[in-house]
């Protein structure tokens, strides 16, 4: 079982930065895989970024590309989301998630655990 505790959202103008982070309860963490995920109100879950178990592999949304940045600390159990240059199209409720297998929270958009969420509000 895996818990999973986000913070770090909040309110921001747009071209402002934000460092969303999700604390993991367990002794496995680091064999996860983890992910960032977003909901805007009114639109589909979209996948923001994930990175492996050893921190060797990340994936990146188009559109955050060069902008986002997914990291982890394992001695912490943490993972990091850092937002830089935020867009008005980046507000959503942001989503921690865990897998223990890469390429499901790739390919199929799933996790086998999720945290309860927090709110990126970006202003023009």
């Amino acid at each position: 079982q895996v818990q999973l505790v986000e913070s770090g959202g909040g309110l921001v103008q747009a071209g402002g930065s934000l460092r969303l982070s999700c604390a993991a309860s367990g002794r496995t963490f680091s064999a996860y895989a983890m992910g960032w995920f977003r909901q805007a109100a009114g639109k589909e879950r979209e996948l923001v970024a994930v990175i492996n178990s050893i921190a060797s592999t990340t994936y990146y949304l188009d559109s955050v590309k060069g902008r986002f940045t997914i990291s982890r600390d394992n001695a912490k159990t943490t993972v990091y989301l850092q937002m830089n240059s935020l867009k008005p199209e980046d507000t959503a409720v942001y989503y921690c998630a865990a897998d223990p297998v890469y390429s499901s929270m790739l390919l199929d958009r799933e996790a086998n655990y999720w945290g309860q969420g927090t709110q990126v509000t970006v202003s023009s």
